[in-house]
């Protein structure tokens, strides 16, 4: 079997695993570095090869789309691709050791926070007598972070956004895994400018080209597929899917 071949194939399920749970760099970073690609080359081809695979991605859930409280979803979009950019731009003047350091942890935190951020939610409310939202201006300014987090370094931003939105604004995690998918795409997608200008990913296209077409079919399949879950067994994968992407981050520190 062809080393091209394998590329689309870790591609193709890369972008799956993104459209339905997230956690798909850990397919496409080590089929890459497996492929004899340098690991920085190999994070900005996996970057550059899963953007477009988000974006079909949310093109699938365009009409399951469910507003994060009252914050408009062009806000929301907007202010990813801000933070992304921002967070792209740090790159060049930051080193990597810095968020590695700190992800597994914040990965843990995310994936409590899947488990039980609801609960915890009805719990605070009951006990204060009300119920506890965060207003647009909070879930705007934690999402800035968010995207200046995954504009720099990727790894798992879409389940931290989804343990955010669980545990300030009580959201299933099911409903609010299409604006998830848009999300990622809009983060993914500016921090690509980036890599394209200041990277040597496309000193090497056939491994891009491969990983970028398998990640788009995957991420159209996986899209399509997770629209006709039952909202438990969505919630389930998530959850694993969180819960597997923690261990791996650990592991790997």
């Amino acid at each position: 079997m062809s080393e091209s071949f394998l590329i689309l194939l870790a591609g193709v399920a890369a972008g799956a695993l993104n459209a339905i749970g997230g956690g798909g760099t850990f397919v496409a970073l080590p089929a890459l570095v497996a492929a004899g690609m340098p690991p920085v080359m190999a994070n900005a081809v996996s970057r550059l090869a899963l953007a477009p695979a988000a974006v079909a991605s949310a093109w699938v859930y365009r009409h399951d789309l469910t507003p994060v409280g009252q914050t408009s979803t062009k806000a929301l979009t907007t202010v990813s691709v801000i933070g992304s950019g921002v967070g792209a731009g740090l790159v060049l003047v930051l080193p990597a050791a810095s968020f590695d350091a700190a992800s597994p942890w914040l990965l843990a935190f995310a994936t409590v926070t899947l488990a039980l951020g609801r609960y915890v939610s009805g719990a605070v409310s009951r006990v204060l007598g009300r119920s506890v939202r965060m207003s647009s201006r909070a879930v705007l300014i934690a999402q800035f972070f968010l995207a200046v987090y995954g504009g720099y370094f990727g790894g798992a931003v879409g389940i931290l956004t989804v343990a955010l939105w669980s545990i300030g604004l009580a959201l299933d995690t099911a409903v609010s895994n299409p604006m998830r998918v848009t999300q990622l795409a809009a983060i993914f997608l500016s921090s690509s400018v980036l890599f394209l200008i200041a990277s040597d990913a496309l000193s090497a296209p056939l491994m891009l080209a491969a990983m970028l077409v398998g990640a788009v079919a995957g991420g159209f399949a996986g899209a399509y597929l997770a629209r006709r879950f039952p909202a438990w067994l969505l919630r389930g994968v998530l959850l694993t899917t969180a819960v597997i992407t923690t261990v791996l981050y650990f592991l790997r520190g």
